[in-house]
């Protein structure tokens, strides 16, 4: 009953946390245009956050491994809140990089944490099914919230969006001061940041991570900006288009689990990984909001078949390496990706043009699948239990 409680008020917290923090995605390059940002400008902007997380996730796992799981999750719900509100008061490019960089902070002591305690709770063999139903709030919430933050832009303007994100952030918080147990201290262990990171069965694994990060980070950022700019859409509209692939990603999490649990989760994610790529190449010859409609949608089934059998392995490693530990090191080597996407790909639209951008993350998103691959197959990871 408590397990079953916990998971209950884990998945609403964050899905709300999730929420606020995916209203912002759409309108953060819309918000950077309006303060002189360029695109190396708006890469910076993106990247302090995820740069923020990559220093700070793998010390916060590894102390939730040791002091528990539920104090490091309410400090960061509180930051959100208050973060949300200091949104309003950034009035430069560099003033909006530094609150950029505080929020990566806050996060930092949610997703990694909250992963880690459902975890502790996976049993072996449902290590897929258990993460991948996890997965859903996240991707649920990041998928709802660009098309809600676009259509508020739209209406009432970007004051009312950070409001917005303020509020949810604060709920999440009150649920869990209210609701969430704390993790149960059999699962406390001296975990290590060291061992976890270069484990053999972690190295690939993390790798895949840092590429796939870098291909979604180039969607997820670039995309309202060919969207807006290159297509003429509004940001309205471009929300509609993220909102879908997220969502897409986040309502296919547990069935795809349950597929990590019984295939080969190598062949998951190499399969996954392949489908964005060539949605990234594909999408600036797109016609139009439709067609980006299409290509999103696929882009997100790609990422649900990848992730789910992904953190089902990092899962497993963290019975021997601690689960705060492992799963910090796998946001880190997603915050990794974060922090190059934005700046390589702001850096290619200012030499060259938007199209470059999808077309030579798609490129190296399937050179690193490739890579994925040959390492997966030498850690053995298929069978690694």
């Amino acid at each position: 009953m408590k397990k079953r409680l916990s998971l209950r008020v884990l998945f609403i917290a964050v899905f709300a946390s999730m929420l606020g923090l995916g209203i912002v995605v759409p309108l953060l390059p819309y918000y950077a245009d309006t303060l002189g940002a360029t695109g190396i400008g708006i890469g910076l902007i993106f990247s302090g956050f995820a740069l923020s997380r990559a220093v700070f996730m793998p010390l916060i796992g590894r102390y939730s491994d040791r002091k528990g799981r539920k104090y490091f999750i309410l400090i960061g719900l509180a930051l959100f809140t208050i973060l949300s509100v200091a949104y309003i008061f950034a009035s430069s490019v560099a003033g909006l990089t530094l609150v950029r960089i505080a929020h990566g902070f806050a996060s930092a002591m949610v997703v990694p944490v909250a992963m880690a305690y459902v975890a502790d709770f996976s049993p072996p063999g449902r290590e897929g099914i258990c993460m991948g139903s996890f997965n859903t709030s996240l991707f649920l919430g990041l998928g709802c919230g660009p098309l809600i933050g676009g259509a508020i832009l739209d209406a009432v303007g970007i004051e009312m969006v950070f409001l917005l994100m303020a509020a949810l952030s604060f709920a999440a918080f009150l649920i869990c001061l209210v609701f969430l147990p704390e993790a149960p201290s059999l699962h406390r262990m001296n975990s290590s940041i060291r061992l976890a990171a270069g484990s053999t069965h972690m190295k690939p694994i993390l790798f895949f991570r840092i590429m796939n990060a870098y291909a979604n980070g180039t969607f997820m950022v670039f995309l309202p900006v060919i969207a807006t700019f290159w297509f003429g859409l509004s940001a309205f509209e471009a929300g509609v288009i993220i909102s879908l692939s997220i969502l897409a990603t986040g309502l296919l999490q547990r069935p795809f689990g349950l597929f990590a649990d019984i295939f080969s989760k190598t062949g998951l994610i190499v399969i996954g990984t392949v489908i964005v790529s060539l949605c990234l190449i594909v999408i600036p010859f797109t016609a139009g909001f439709f067609g980006l409609i299409v290509v999103s949608f696929i882009l997100g089934i790609g990422s649900a078949l990848a992730m789910p059998a992904s953190t089902a392995v990092v899962a497993i490693a963290g019975r021997e390496f601690g689960q705060g530990a492992c799963m910090g090191a796998f946001n880190t080597a997603m915050s990794v990706g974060m922090v190059s996407s934005p700046i390589i790909s702001g850096y290619i639209m200012d030499i060259l043009d938007i199209r470059a951008v999808f077309e030579i993350a798609g490129i190296i998103s399937l050179i690193a699948a490739i890579a994925f691959l040959i390492l997966a197959w030498r850690a053995g990871i298929d069978s690694y239990h």
